[in-house]
């Protein structure tokens, strides 16, 4: 299953109190569950007026109605095509 790459513009993201995060990551939550386990969130980063998440989905078409259900920006998807670390220099 191809895994994605989200921003999504949030102006102030990284002023997001704790309690603001976990009421945006239950709603994002509760709509994955009811699209099925076919589109799963894995983790998202949080910086100055952006937030970049990363999902394991079927399609962009399936990122984009999860994004337009939960109400959240999905301004940029990108197919992640692969990953390196510092490993990859060995």
């Amino acid at each position: 299953m191809p895994k994605y790459l989200i921003e999504r513009e949030i102006p102030g993201a990284g002023n997001l109190t704790a309690e603001e995060l976990k009421t945006i990551s239950q709603k994002s939550c509760a709509v994955l569950r009811g699209m099925g386990p076919q589109i799963q969130w894995l983790q998202s980063y949080v910086t100055g007026d952006k937030v970049y998440c990363i999902y394991i989905a079927p399609d962009e078409t399936s990122i984009r109605a999860h994004a337009e259900q939960g109400g959240f920006p999905a301004n940029s998807i990108a197919k992640i095509k692969g990953v390196i670390d510092p490993a990859t220099a060995e």
